[in-house]
């Protein structure tokens, strides 16, 4: 036993751990696997942006009325979360599209070396075990920050050149969180992703199980929710008790990754938004109409960011451990 734990104590090294990164970080690029899904990613988005630009174009050349009442409208905002009917605004491509490019970046992360035979001989070589899981992930971690800021940044680009109008120092914040929170939601089924691939010796096993959580909290959450409400809220008798309830299923509801980085970024991204809760009469007395403060924004969505960056914690300690504990050079 000695023998084989002083077999296991390698010095770390930063530089070997960056190179395992842009290693992982060129396969992930030269994957063509990852490209197509990229190119869809970024096809449908600039697409759906393009659409909403051209109508918000068309309505400010207009009237010039229309212009002044833009400048004060959160307008580069608007290019987020809008639509002109033909296509989903950018936000919902993201929800849809994001959790799948998360788990093609992670779903063979780990186990498709260890088929390969090339876990093996990589686990021979004096590095730290960890220095691979943590490398997969930080390489797939900066295909999503480069692949979203780089969107954000041709978005706010092309507003500035075909609207006319300048963007503020608050919407450019809020776009900055906005992609922030994109990386972190997305992060979370790489996480899920390289959970399965370090749990399930088949990519294949591994991909069908990432998919299946995916399919469940896109679609048969929700159904299920509904059919729980209908029940639920059949027998309420005041209006105290119809708020009590509703923020119940609320809370279901935000058990759903989807639903909180859904709620999290139209309340970022619609600074009119002042509450994410049921509101009684007497709470929306006295409130005065108009937008909230970025700050303000922040402290109200922090409890959505709180549990996304919770739930991906969890997945990448659980997938960590696992791979740590699993005897590699047997397999």
């Amino acid at each position: 036993m000695e023998r084989f734990q002083s077999t296991e104590k390698k010095e770390s090294n930063p530089s070997v751990f960056w190179s395992i990164v842009r290693k992982e970080f060129t396969d992930y690029l030269t994957s063509w696997r990852i490209i197509i899904l990229l190119l869809i990613i970024v096809l449908t988005c600039v697409g759906s942006l393009y659409t909403v630009i051209v109508t918000i174009k068309e309505a400010l050349d207009a009237t010039e009325q229309a212009k002044e009442i833009a400048k004060d409208s959160h307008l580069f905002l608007k290019l987020f979360t809008s639509s002109d009917g033909s296509l989903p605004p950018f936000i919902t491509f993201v929800t849809f599209l994001g959790p799948l490019l998360g788990i093609a970046l992670g779903f063979d992360a780990i186990n498709s070396e260890r088929n390969k035979g090339t876990l093996t001989r990589l686990m021979a070589q004096p590095i730290p075990r960890d220095y691979v899981i943590n490398a997969k992930f930080v390489a797939a971690l900066l295909i999503n920050v480069v692949l979203f800021f780089s969107l954000g940044f041709l978005v706010m680009a092309f507003g500035i050149l075909l609207l006319g109008l300048p963007i503020t120092f608050e919407e450019f914040i809020r776009i900055i969180c906005f992609l922030s929170l994109c990386i972190v939601y997305i992060a979370f089924w790489l996480n899920l992703g390289i959970l399965f691939s370090v749990r399930f010796k088949q990519a294949a096993t591994s991909a069908l199980a990432g998919i299946a959580v995916w399919i469940f909290f896109s679609i048969f959450y929700n159904m299920i929710i509904d059919f729980i409400s209908k029940s639920y809220l059949e027998a309420v008798t005041s209006a105290e008790e119809m708020v009590n309830r509703q923020g119940v299923l609320l809370n279901l509801m935000r058990l759903s990754p989807n639903y909180l980085f859904s709620e999290s970024t139209t309340t970022l991204l619609s600074p009119e938004i002042r509450s994410l809760g049921p509101l009684t009469m007497e709470q929306t007395v006295g409130a005065l109409a108009g937008p909230l403060p970025l700050g303000q924004s922040i402290l109200l969505i922090w409890p959505q960011l709180t549990g996304m960056i919770a739930a991906t914690l969890i997945c990448f300690a659980i997938s960590y451990i696992l791979f740590m504990r699993q005897e590699i050079r047997t397999n």
